[in-house]
C-alpha cells in the first residue's frame, strides 16, 4: 500500500493561498490507485523534459525529482513569468507489500506514470485444506 508522505503539504498550500504565491516545489499533484496486482501512480509535471526526471527508491521511500527550465533563451527580457521553474520533488512511502525492484515508469503528455507491482508474498492466495484422515489416537 502507498502511504501519504508530506504532513506539511496542507500547511504549505494554505500559506501559499494566504500569501498569493505559487511554489513549484509543491506543484506535483498525484493520483494513486490499486488495479488488480499493481499500484498505479500518476504525477502531473507538465513542461518537464523526461531526461530531467529522477526516480530513487531507498528503504521503501520513493523520491521523484523533476526539473523545469524556462523556454526563454538566456538574456531574453521576460514580459510575464507566471509558470514556476526549477526543481520540484515529492516522496511516497511504499509499504512492504510492494515490489520496489520492478517499478515501471513512463512519461507522456506531462504525466509521469509509475506502475508498482504488489509483492508475491502480499498477494491473496488459496490455502488447500487436507482432509479425510481421522485424527490419530494415542494409547496411554
Amino acid at each position: 500500500m502507498l502511504m501519504r508522505t508530506d504532513p506539511f503539504r496542507e500547511l504549505d498550500r494554505l500559506t501559499q493561498q494566504a500569501l498569493g504565491t505559487r511554489s513549484w516545489t509543491t506543484a506535483m499533484p498525484m493520483e494513486a490507485y490499486r488495479a488488480d496486482d499493481e499500484f498505479v501512480v500518476h504525477f502531473d509535471i507538465p513542461g518537464v523534459d523526461p531526461e530531467t526526471i529522477d526516480l530513487d527508491v531507498d528503504r521503501n521511500v520513493l523520491t521523484v525529482r523533476a526539473d523545469r527550465r524556462s523556454p526563454a533563451p538566456d538574456g531574453a527580457q521576460l514580459t510575464a513569468a507566471e509558470r514556476p521553474t526549477g526543481t520540484c520533488s515529492r516522496q511516497l512511502f511504499l509499504g512492504d507489500s510492494l515490489d520496489t525492484e520492478r517499478i515501471d515508469a513512463s512519461y507522456d503528455a506531462g504525466v509521469l506514470t509509475l506502475r508498482i507491482p504488489v509483492a508475491e508474498q502480499a498477494k491473496p492466495r488459496k490455502i488447500q485444506i487436507s482432509g479425510g484422515e481421522p485424527p490419530k489416537q494415542i494409547d496411554a
